[in-house]
């Protein structure tokens, strides 16, 4: 049985390798590449003879795999899996398993330095410096006391409540599907919006959330308010996101996924919108957190070749 890394996973090749090694043992023969490719007929060409599949987030589609006939599972070394084509993975059979739970430190700690860095403005007072200017009109604001609304509460929304609390703010929470969360009360998305000063979103890209936050959900927001998106792209309507930042019907957004992946085009309307710190989603990108991945792809190839299937989407 053949097993095909089909990009980079972050961890050095021989720690990813040893690792392989110490999971499969010797069930299956690993191919591994180090660089990364989209073109759908590069990717074809790697994964040709693949039994089972490892990548991240490299758009995996049926032109892709309809070339690929020994292919029965994927481990997506990623929480969400909305660049693989599941329906053609339904149809073929093919078993699809995702890394849940290996970012959950990583991302929320990422919203509380990015919404640190729009409440204490440490962009523009890095650019001060940098100008030989001082504090003149840098005046921050503390996130204890302020209203933290989390959109989505799985285990990433769950743990930035703690971190959330922790820094001494009162938590709102809403989630599609009933759910109570210690410390949190639960809202519906009207009244999170409403009364949240900062509103951070941990859902998934699904046709349910695609445009869940718009130019209605944004009007509904404290302009003094801030969003955050470490998410998903299209969760948010950017144009709209754009619009309220340059009218100050919004104070400012924190923003770590786009419609595409990075680099995004010079002309996106969130690039040229005041009072945006952007990040090339890099929320889930900690030494740790990659680690941990690696860990959790092999052991669900494990799991797939003992029959025991796990993290199966």
């Amino acid at each position: 049985m053949k097993l095909v890394i089909l990009e980079p996973l972050g961890v050095e090749q021989e720690k990813l390798l040893a690792l392989a090694e110490e999971k499969l043992t010797d069930r299956v023969e690993i191919e591994a590449y180090d660089t990364r490719v989209t073109d759908a007929d590069a990717l074809a060409e790697r994964a040709k003879d693949a039994d089972i599949v490892v990548l991240s987030n490299l758009p995996f589609r049926r032109e892709v795999m309809e070339r690929c006939p020994n292919l029965k599972m994927i481990s997506v070394a990623f929480t969400g899996v909305d660049h693989v084509d599941m329906d053609y993975c339904r149809e073929r059979g093919i078993l699809v398993s995702n890394c849940a739970g290996y970012s959950n430190t990583a991302v929320s700690e990422l919203v509380f330095g990015l919404a640190l860095s729009l409440y204490r403005r440490i962009i523009e007072c890095d650019r001060a410096v940098r100008a030989g200017k001082d504090k003149t009109g840098l005046v921050g604001l503390e996130l204890a006391g302020k209203t933290f609304g989390i959109i989505g509460m799985g285990a990433i929304g769950t743990r930035t409540a703690q971190l959330a609390k922790a820094f001494g703010c009162r938590v709102l929470g809403f989630n599609r599907s009933p759910k109570q969360v210690e410390g949190v009360r639960m809202v519906e998305l009207d009244e999170l919006l409403r009364e949240s000063d900062i509103a951070s979103l941990h859902v998934p890209l699904t046709e349910q959330t695609r445009g869940m936050i718009g130019e209605r959900e944004i009007g509904l927001m404290k302009p003094s308010a801030i969003l955050i998106n470490t998410a998903r792209g299209p969760v948010v309507d950017s144009a709209a996101l754009a619009a309220a930042l340059k009218e100050g019907r919004l104070a400012g957004a924190a923003v770590n996924v786009y419609e595409t992946e990075p680099p995004i085009p010079q002309d996106h309307p969130l690039l040229s919108a005041p009072h945006v710190a952007a990040t090339p989603h890099v929320a889930f990108a900690t030494k740790e957190a990659l680690y941990q991945r690696a860990v959790i792809v092999f052991d669900n190839v494990a799991g797939y070749l003992d029959g025991k299937p796990q993290n199966v989407m």
